[in-house]
């Protein structure tokens, strides 16, 4: 499936075209969550939600800084002008659209973290299945340090962290280093140098790539939906997307393979 140009957010595929490469594009201003990048973002979700082809997507941010989050030179603009509740609001329901869509996405995606992940964009990490980190990444929720609130990121960082934990970074606004974010948990993996990120992303990278790319889709669907259901939904959701893996093309053939001591057809 193909993909719009875009300006804000570079799209780099590998050889295989089967593992996308998303980069904020705005390096000279830390990175920062516009309007432009956000709706960049929400058009490449919508596309992705649809596209098997892809099997694993990996956020990052040009000049070695992965994302400052949201535009405060347009929000300082939005006060100025006096905008309204409801244009905030709008703003706002975006913010919640991207977040949504890149929690949600039926691909494995890897958030690899450079440089500094500040407020939005720690929240849109928080949404990845993988997180790596350089060592020397600076982290925070600063949003109360500048009269805000963390509010749409909250759900996500919880989803990562634990309600404690978040509770007290969100509250607190406290600076943290990558070596800090993989013992709390929020990375999976911190390296002191690109090349000892790229050796681990590309090991995620091969593992993804043994997976069935619809068996994954459908396990991202149910992890997403269950803490939303009551014990009894559970059981029959679960019930449900065990039955339609066991019956699909895909199980058949990993079954197969599994006795005819072959790879299965997905499998690299």
């Amino acid at each position: 499936m193909g993909f719009p140009k875009t300006q804000f957010i570079k799209i780099e595929a590998n050889a295989d075209k089967d593992w996308l490469t998303l980069w904020f594009n705005q390096p000279e201003r830390r990175n920062p969550l516009t309007a432009g990048a956000t709706a960049e973002l929400m058009t490449i979700f919508e596309r992705l939600q649809k596209d098997r082809s892809v099997r694993g997507v990996t956020l990052r941010g040009r000049g070695g800084i992965f994302c400052a989050g949201g535009d405060l030179s347009a929000f300082k603009e939005d006060l100025q002008a006096q905008d309204s509740a409801a244009e905030i609001m709008t703003l706002s329901r975006n913010m919640a659209k991207i977040l949504d869509g890149f929690n949600s996405l039926p691909q494995v995606t890897l958030a690899y973290v450079e440089g500094a992940a500040v407020a939005g964009g720690f929240g849109l990490m928080c949404c990845a299945d993988v997180v790596i980190c350089a060592a020397d990444t600076k982290f925070s929720m600063s949003e109360t340090m500048i009269g805000l609130s963390p509010a749409q990121i909250a759900p996500y960082v919880i989803q990562r962290l634990g309600y404690a934990p978040a509770r007290r970074l969100m509250l607190t606004a406290e600076r943290f280093s990558g070596k800090d974010a993989q013992l709390m948990g929020l990375a999976d993996f911190s390296g002191e140098d690109t090349a000892t990120l790229d050796v681990y992303e590309q090991k995620i990278r091969g593992l993804v790539l043994r997976c069935a790319p619809g068996a994954v889709a459908d396990t991202k669907s149910l992890l997403v939906s269950l803490p939303h259901l009551s014990r009894g939904a559970a059981i029959e959701a679960a019930a449900e997307n065990f039955t339609h893996r066991l019956l699909s093309a895909e199980a058949k053939d990993g079954i197969s393979s599994f006795f005819e001591k072959r790879k299965p057809s997905w499998a690299k």
